[in-house]
């Protein structure tokens, strides 16, 4: 099983460079397609303002936009020319609270997006909540890369992290890509519930993967002095992990995601690409 489409979310953040060699590497390893969409923000003018404002300063920010566009198919297009993959450049305008709702759009006809960590302490239009809207609503499994970018492999070393729970099997079954070709996979279950797991927690999934051909080892963890997301976190870097699969726990209130704790803890703190699924 490989990913054969995939799609990468553009803008124009420092951090969307290593996200995009993220991509390019993941593509090739899987000779997958890669489709860039680049988003535009459009400006918020209220009608009323609209009809004030002199047709020229439209003019002036429609070309702004236009240039943002073509300096992302810049940048896109001279870090894919010598990466030998086959690659689409899109872009789209859209309000900046459409910015989601136009990536997973998009997202629907590709196998995986591939997401920029939320960066809060960023200004300008992006949105902090962009990866976790898209994750929850296209149906479509993300790939979340940190902005500080992906190491030199992603999937070499995989960790899944297990509660039993449906996202949790989701993100498993849309990862099967990546852990059908990783060296040995390593299931964590914190603090499971008593009854939730069976008599050894994380044996069941780790059997599963096993039939799969996966060399995969289960660990389960009783942690009580810290979070489980800081347990995650602790464990990615003592057994060298390069990508983490978790599902993404949240429910929709009017469009508001409300997203569990270990969820938005791990998109603030993730050191590695995470792929999580809803």
């Amino acid at each position: 099983m490989t990913y054969k489409n995939l799609l990468i979310h553009l803008d124009d953040r420092a951090s969307c460079k290593s996200r995009t060699a993220a991509a390019i590497a993941l593509a090739r390893s899987h000779s997958a397609h890669l489709t860039g969409l680049f988003v535009a923000v459009d400006p918020i003018l209220p009608g009323s303002l609209r009809a004030e404002v002199p047709p020229e300063y439209l003019s002036m920010l429609g070309e702004q936009q236009e240039e943002a566009i073509e300096a992302g198919r810049k940048a896109f297009n001279d870090m894919v020319r010598a990466a030998d993959v086959n690659t689409e450049f899109r872009s789209v305008r859209v309000s900046s609270s459409s910015i989601a709702d136009a990536v997973a759009l998009h997202a629907r006809y590709a196998d995986l997006v591939l997401l920029g960590q939320p960066e809060s302490d960023v200004r300008g239009e992006y949105e902090a909540g962009t990866a976790e809207d898209v994750i929850m609503s296209s149906g479509r499994p993300g790939l979340v890369v940190p902005y500080i970018g992906a190491g030199k492999t992603i999937g070499r070393r995989p960790m899944v992290a297990w509660n039993g729970g449906r996202e949790a099997a989701r993100a498993i079954n849309d990862a099967m890509p990546i852990l059908e070709n990783a060296e040995r996979v390593s299931v964590i279950v914190v603090n499971p519930a008593s009854g939730d797991h069976g008599e050894e927690p994380g044996a069941d999934i780790a059997l599963h993967l096993a039939r799969h051909g996966i060399k995969v080892e289960a660990h389960h963890l009783e942690i009580r002095d810290m979070s489980a997301a800081d347990a995650i976190l602790s464990r990615i870097a003592d057994q060298d992990i390069d990508v983490l699969v978790m599902g993404a726990y949240g429910h929709s209130r009017v469009r508001e995601w409300v997203l569990g704790g270990v969820t938005r803890q791990i998109l603030a703190q993730m050191t590695v690409p995470v792929l999580m699924s809803h």
